[in-house]
């Protein structure tokens, strides 16, 4: 006779597995040939160092960014939300790209912290490692989507002051942000099920903290070419363009603001090169890890530039943007005085 209990186990184990392919859109079958094609499979990372004590230090440091990055990213959305006079299309822009740098940095640091502080080879299934590599891709393409959208808003602020308000209305804001949200979702959509799709080898240590693109094509035991040019298309779409366009915005805003000679150009220029410090540092290190692919891809090189644009890139940005405008600072202390005056009794 069957064990009831038994039966039951193996019946919810068949269940999960068949949602796990369903999520990937990969066949479920059932010789062992095809195991490595199901929710079976299991990625283990690469220990970031074999000394506890170091493995100590960076948990400290990975830890701390972390919850630099969520302070600074919610101070900064709720000071938008909360003081009128930051309602305005710069802001309204700075205040989502916010809310997406405390999601991008949300999709990595808490597992690869739980790695960390278990100090051995810690593993991840097949769905996991394709969610959460596609909410990497999805909320980072949309982040660098976004930059370029608020590029575009310093364009035109700054060389059709005139016509601002009437180019850039709140209808307009909202499908710019919305386009952003969808275009990500779309290209990681694809790219998520076209690369979990591929068999994978019985080697199946991610060299990475995170289930990277490149870290995990590296363990496929087929041809990855086709792989590697929806990669490069997706670069393409989601850095190349929109830092080309960034580029190009921020070539005209400079020629406007070399003939103004006033106060006015002063702050422009002021909250322009905030914007352009954050654009630097995020495409700068982007570009530099998904142009290496295949061949030519150094896992230790990607495994220190993917900390800045994972951990540090996320505690600047709110500090890039809060020390050098005026205005974001003022309403930041106005909302500190006025919370610190209502929890003692005394609002402001």
């Amino acid at each position: 006779l069957i064990d009831p209990v038994l039966s039951t186990q193996h019946q919810n184990y068949s269940l999960g597995l068949l949602f796990s392919c369903l999520l990937l859109q990969v066949p479920c079958l059932g010789s062992r040939g095809d195991e490595n094609r199901t929710g079976l499979i299991q990625f283990h990372f690469h220990l970031l160092s074999t000394l506890p004590e170091i493995h100590l230090l960076i948990f400290l440091a990975f830890l701390l960014m972390y919850l630099l990055s969520l302070c600074g990213n919610t101070a900064v959305a709720l000071t938008v939300c909360t003081d009128r006079s930051l309602h305005t299309p710069m802001y309204f822009f700075l205040a989502n790209l916010a809310v997406l740098e405390i999601c991008y940095s949300s999709v990595i640091a808490p597992l690869a912290l739980v790695n960390l502080v278990s100090g051995r080879k810690a593993t991840i299934s097949l769905t996991g490692c394709g969610t959460q590599m596609f909410f990497f891709v999805f909320v980072g393409g949309a982040d660098c989507i976004l930059l370029a959208v608020m590029a575009y808003d310093r364009y035109v602020a700054i060389c059709h002051p005139l016509r601002y308000t009437l180019i850039m209305n709140w209808k307009v804001c909202a499908y710019l942000v919305a386009g952003s949200l969808m275009l990500g979702f779309l290209l990681s959509l694809q790219l998520t099920i076209l690369i979990f799709r591929l068999p994978f080898c019985s080697t199946k240590e991610i060299d990475h903290f995170f289930c990277d693109i490149p870290a995990v094509l590296r363990l496929a035991c087929t041809n990855t070419h086709v792989h590697q040019a929806a990669l490069f298309i997706v670069s393409v779409t989601v850095l190349t363009i929109p830092f080309l366009l960034i580029c190009l915005s921020y070539i005209f805003i400079v020629a406007v603001i070399l003939q103004i000679r006033s106060a006015a150009g002063h702050h422009a220029f002021s909250t322009c090169s905030s914007h352009l410090t954050v654009v630097l540092l995020q495409f700068g290190c982007c570009i530099f890890i998904y142009s290496h692919t295949g061949s030519s891809y150094s896992p230790e090189q990607g495994q220190v530039v993917s900390v800045v644009y994972t951990f540090v890139t996320p505690v600047l940005n709110p500090l890039i943007y809060s020390m050098r405008n005026k205005e974001l600072k003022d309403a930041l202390s106005r909302v500190l005085r006025r919370k610190l005056g209502w929890a003692g009794g005394a609002p402001a």
